[in-house]
């Protein structure tokens, strides 16, 4: 690896050749801003899927409910692809990186060369233990992929009134809760925590998301173990129609035509293991996105120096604005060099839609900050909620209030105090 400073820290030849591996939201703005910056060389693009890039937030929303047509849903057809001059590498994985020489080995053998790399192929679903033999042919479904939503919409509504369980209230687990709903199916959603989402927004707004779930006729059950997942089974054999049982720790068994599990996902390093790279959670990068130098990292498996409030940590985030923003300065850095490349110092903003309900948050919350409704309440389904920590504001909350919401971005931006937050009107 080239020491920082070196001449590989330099800015990256207008005429050179960059590899964006991973065709997601985030390769995708490093592509776009690679032209828009004057990179006149190649751009190749490697993608597992056979798809251009897509939209991800669709897939258990719009898509799974059957009101955009999938094709909707893509960030760049053929005519983008042709006219930013990508090369495309698709259906193609990446299998090793060697970071000394810059070049990225393909599954079928072939070899990459970039005097920049990209890397940004994202996070892939935590599968649940024991269910390896299992397919989405029998009913089992994580959701992630278009052909995923594809698939999953297909499953849910050749039955009418499907009988669906989502593992994980988390904010995946409660779109395609809530989609599945909306398409008249009876819907479980098993939770292991005692209170959804507790670790992100605290027990008292995690409580209210929950209660979403009841108020749409979807039972939500809460703190109950998944003991596994199996095929429905008849005197010793597999039910002739088919269908799954989830069993509980302490012997429930609740059957279901579709199980999907929405436990969180897991960063996509397999790849780089051995290149050299610093994974821990992701690719460990500097507060510029550079992992070494000429190799940049954004999107769900980027792990950065987030420099906020005169601090430093280590912050990885799996949502559509930051992975958005990153790929725009990921390609950015690469065209400065990191010796003059800049701070890369978002202010984290997401949203999930649920039962006709937009929850946005702006900033960085966590589950044991201190939480304050500070305009309208929870009993009117409308409010802003601050969060903070060690005397400053870290994050917003807002339901139905979405300019009142924007109006802390800029103290936000400020790392103003919690005493200034609590005197701000959000107008």
């Amino acid at each position: 690896m080239t020491a920082t400073g070196g001449p590989a820290a330099a800015a990256l030849p207008t005429d050179g050749t960059v590899v964006v591996v991973g065709a997601s939201l985030a390769g995708w703005r490093a592509v776009e801003t690679l032209r828009k910056e004057g990179f006149e060389g190649t751009i190749s693009l490697v993608g597992e899927e056979r798809h251009l890039p897509y939209d991800r937030p669709p897939l258990s929303k719009q898509v799974l409910a059957g009101t955009w047509p999938p094709e909707k849903a893509v960030l760049a057809d053929k005519r983008r692809s042709s006219e930013l001059r990508v090369h495309e590498v698709l259906g193609r994985r990446a299998v090793r990186l060697d970071v000394g020489g810059r070049r990225v080995e393909l599954d079928d053998g072939a070899v990459i060369d970039g005097d920049g790399i990209v890397v940004a192929t994202g996070a892939a679903p935590r599968q649940f233990p024991g269910t390896e033999g299992l397919t989405q042919r029998d009913g089992l479904f994580t959701l992630r992929t278009l052909d995923d939503s594809i698939a999953l919409r297909a499953a849910v509504t050749a039955l009418d009134s499907a009988r669906v369980v989502v593992i994980g209230a988390g904010f995946i687990g409660a779109e395609v809760a809530s989609t599945c709903g909306g398409l008249g199916c009876r819907v479980t959603v098993l939770e292991a925590l005692d209170v959804p989402l507790r670790n992100v927004i605290g027990p008292v707004l995690g409580a209210h998301c929950g209660s979403l779930h009841g108020a749409n006729g979807v039972e939500l059950r809460t703190g109950v173990a998944v003991q596994g997942i199996h095929r429905a089974m008849a005197d010793g054999e597999r039910v002739a129609a088919g269908g799954l049982v989830v069993e509980l720790v302490g012997g429930e068994a609740i059957p279901a035509d579709v199980v999907v599990v929405g436990i969180g996902v897991v960063p996509a390093t397999g790849w780089l293991a051995g290149s050299g790279l610093t994974l821990e959670n992701g690719v460990v990068c500097d507060d510029r996105l550079f992992a070494a130098d000429g190799i940049v990292s954004a999107g769900d498996i980027a792990r950065w120096n987030w420099r906020h409030d005169g601090a430093e940590e280590l912050i990885r985030i799996e949502h559509w604005q930051v992975a958005a923003e990153a790929g725009v300065a990921a390609a950015r850095s690469l065209m400065a060099g990191r010796a003059d490349a800049s701070s890369f110092a978002p202010i984290p903003y997401f949203w999930s839609d649920q039962y006709g309900v937009r929850l946005q948050v702006l900033g960085n919350p966590a589950g044991d900050d201190e939480v304050l409704v500070t305009d309208g309440s929870l009993r009117e389904g409308k409010f802003v909620a601050l969060f903070g920590r060690a005397g400053r504001l870290r994050a917003v909350m807002a339901i139905g209030r979405p300019r009142q919401l924007m109006g802390f971005r800029a103290l936000l931006e400020a790392g103003s105090s919690w005493d200034d937050a609590l005197a701000h009107g959000g107008t």
